[in-house]
This record gives structure tokens, sequence and C-alpha cells, in this order.
């Protein structure tokens, strides 16, 4: 398979990003280095659908321990992960390709004083920087979009996890076959989607002999509760996930919006565990 990980790093790298972010703290009043909590920050670090409210729900489907070791694969900005320490006390290791985003992370973990319990590197998911059987815990949320070989994203999961540890996750998968309508959050076109059916990501981890605890199609609530639409024009908030994904923002939000509407795209919550 081809490495698309230069293309996706780059899609990943806005400019001056953590700078952007001071300065909209200051704007809304909040010193950057003045104690900010996980809060504060869920507008820019929550970079996925629902946010904030999501990574809770994930949490709590999940039946996270407190004090577990986690390792974050896509880490993003670190927001899941400073929830999970600030909540559940547990010491948390985020991934990503992108440098930027790495970079912005452990800044975002000094302004809320959690540098102790949440730590960021720069690495592929598909060769995971850490050692076989580390962690009780693995996290990920809507990051294997953009990765092609599915089979090693998963393996390298289930090397890095303990016996018995498991893995938690929000993902988007592929829906009625039908194509998307681009560009979208995590991919300006289809040189870096690689959606698969749930089904298919079902059959994939059990191959890989991870033993499935629960899994749910979001398709249902998510309908009954959707987000509000875009508005053209609109005067943006000082913070936001705008501040990511550059002056396409509206585009990307109306368009991922249309394609579950429209049955183009699935989102799936699920655990596994790795047999002990």
């Amino acid at each position: 398979m081809e490495d698309h990980s230069i293309s996706v790093a780059e899609h990943y790298t806005p400019e001056d990003l953590l700078e952007r972010i001071y300065s909209a703290l200051r704007t809304m009043g909040k010193d950057p280095k003045g104690g900010l909590t996980v809060e504060d920050l869920a507008p820019v670090d929550q970079f996925h659908t629902h946010a904030l409210k999501a990574t809770k729900e994930l949490a709590d489907y999940g039946e996270i321990p407190r004090e577990v070791s986690v390792i974050d694969v896509g880490s993003g900005l670190g927001g899941p992960a400073r929830y999970l320490a600030t909540t559940l006390g547990c010491r948390v290791t985020g991934v990503d390709l992108s440098e930027t985003f790495c970079t912005v992370a452990t800044a975002l973990s000094e302004c809320c004083g959690l540098s102790e319990t949440t730590t960021f590197h720069k690495g592929n998911a598909l060769a995971l920087p850490e050692e076989d059987d580390r962690f009780d815990l693995a996290w990920t949320v809507q990051a294997q979009m953009n990765i092609e070989d599915k089979r090693r994203f998963y393996g390298e999961i289930l090397r890095v996890l303990k016996p018995g540890g498991r893995l938690v996750f929000q993902d988007i998968m592929a829906g009625n076959g039908a194509g998307l309508v681009f560009p979208v959050p995590w991919a300006g076109d289809g040189t870096i989607n690689f959606l698969i059916p749930e089904d298919s990501l079902r059959g994939l981890l059990a191959g890989l002999g991870f033993r499935e605890i629960r899994f749910i199609n979001l398709r249902e609530g998510l309908l009954a509760n959707p987000p509000p639409p875009p508005v053209a024009n609109a005067e943006l908030p000082p913070l936001g996930i705008h501040l990511v994904m550059g002056e396409t923002f509206l585009t990307k939000r109306k368009n991922i919006n249309a394609n579950f509407r429209e049955g183009r795209i699935e989102y799936v919550r699920g655990v596994y565990e790795k047999p002990s």
C-alpha cells in the first residue's frame, strides 16, 4: 500500500495555530498561562463530531477505570487526553502524525497544568513508538479515516496493549456506498480518504484477535439530535474548530452533515479487548 503519511501530515498543519489559539483566548478574557480548564479549550481541542460531549459519552461507554495508562492514537490537539487525565486521573500518551498538533497539544497541557499526566509525541500509527504490552487502554477518536492499511493500524494497537487491555473508539465508517461530497474535515478530496464499512471493521478486529465487548451505530441518536446547520457569513466565535480547519471550515462542516444525512457515512463506537 502507498505511504500517505506526508499528505496526511500536511493536511493537519495549519499555520501559526498555537498563537491564534492564544490570541482567541485573550480576546475571550482568558489568560493562556493562567490555569485553563478542559472546558475552556473544548471549542478548539475536541476535533471530532459532537466535541466534548462525545468525549464524555465515549469515556462512559468504554467504562474506563480510574488511573489507567492510556495511549491516544491520533491524539490531535489533546482535548480527549486532557479530559481523561482530569476526570479519571489517567496517564495519557498521545501519538499523532502532525508535529504541529503535538506541539500545540503539549503547550495546551502546560496551560492546564497537565504536563505530568499527558505527553504527546510525533509518530506514525502504523509503527507506534512504544513497547509491547505497555498500556491498559488504547483510545482513538476519528483517526483511522486517513489510514489505508487498517490491519497494520489496529495490529499496532493490539501490540502495545497489555493482555486484557481494551480498545475504546469512536469512528466514521463508509455508509451506503455512494461517493462522499468533499472537502470534509479529514480530507480535501479522495486521495487520503480510506473509509470502510462497519462490518469490515468488526471483521478485521475479530481476525486480529480482539474480542468485541460492545459496538454501536450512532445514526439513530445523532439524527434525533443533529448539529445546527452552518450559517454562511455568520460571525464565528474567537475560539473554535475553524482555527484548525481554516477558511474551508463552513464548507467542510456542511458537507460532513450532508454526507451523514444522506447515508454516505456512519458514526460508530466500540469497545474491544485484547485476550489475556
